[in-house]
């Protein structure tokens, strides 16, 4: 990844969303593009419209953390956005051409097969799928006849037509998705699969191209998620995402469902159903 162009492109398209009138200014003339015009931009920030305008332009290695605190005040900037653009201004990973595979450690697996209730992921860089349960693989299909390769959320949420079947707000997932990625792209400008990856999703998904091109970063912690399976119909999970104190580029996330809600009705149905399933496996197996 070009990482003068991704911090051009970032601070470009926020201070395109912005209007005078939300930063207090006044609207003066029609403009020819949308946004605070970067003579605005500096003077909400406390510096020279050239130091503003080169910084836009890619050149950030000189700015202070003063100075990026300044701009990001007066763009707005929410915490994941300005983590964003401080890792574009000094990413703190480099090298990753020779990170070696991420792996789920033993213990934390035997952890996961004891989620019974709970559908549990765990996401490595890129989105990598590298650890899951069984109620998991029910709920959003078994990762364990996937290759490494397909084992990627985004991947999954873009390419794969049943993965997509399963979010009922597939756009806002969509989005989210592409956010945690270019969060990636900030932490890891040197990653070549990453590079792959997004050029992969971007030959193969208008969607992805669209939603790419806007820049938005996102790192959600919590929330819900209406989803749909076809044997228990639609339903909302709340999710939880921890960062693994060991190994803070792995996030588990588990997700539930609210006590005696329907949503934990269909739950118990969709995980009754796998257990029966795996009974009748088990026994086919026997047989043999």
């Amino acid at each position: 990844m070009d990482q003068r162009t991704e911090l051009s492109e970032f601070l470009r398209t926020r201070r395109a969303r912005l209007r005078p009138e939300d930063v207090g200014l006044s609207q003066l003339g029609r403009r020819r593009v949308p946004g605070l015009r970067r003579e605005e931009l500096a003077q909400l920030a406390g510096v020279s419209v050239a130091y503003y305008t080169r910084l836009e332009q890619g050149h950030g290695h000189n700015v202070s953390g003063a100075v990026l605190d300044a701009i990001s005040n007066a763009l707005r900037l929410n915490e994941a956005e300005r983590d964003h653009l401080r890792n574009l201004v000094r990413p703190v990973h480099r090298r990753r051409r020779s990170a070696p595979a991420q792996r789920v450690r033993p213990e934390l697996q035997q952890l996961l097969d004891t989620m019974d209730n709970n559908p549990t992921v765990v996401l490595g860089r890129r989105l990598d799928v590298i650890g899951w349960n069984r109620l998991a693989c029910a709920l959003f299909g078994d990762f364990a006849e996937l290759t490494r390769k397909q084992r990627n959320l985004a991947r999954l949420v873009f390419r794969d037509p049943v993965s997509r079947t399963r979010y009922v707000d597939w756009e806002a997932k969509a989005a989210d998705v592409v956010g945690y990625l270019r969060l990636d792209v900030g932490r890891y400008p040197d990653d070549p699969h990453l590079a792959d990856l997004v050029d992969e999703l971007s030959q193969a998904s208008e969607d992805f191209r669209r939603l790419w091109a806007a820049h938005d970063v996102n790192d959600k912690g919590h929330g819900r998620k209406r989803l749909h399976h076809p044997l228990v119909g639609e339903f909302t999970l709340g999710y939880e995402t921890l960062h693994l104190p060991t190994d803070p580029e792995q996030r588990l996330i588990a997700y539930h469902a609210e006590p005696g809600s329907p949503s934990a009705d269909a739950l118990r149905l969709l995980a009754s159903a796998d257990a029966a399933q795996a009974d009748r496996w088990n026994s086919a197996a026997e047989a043999v």
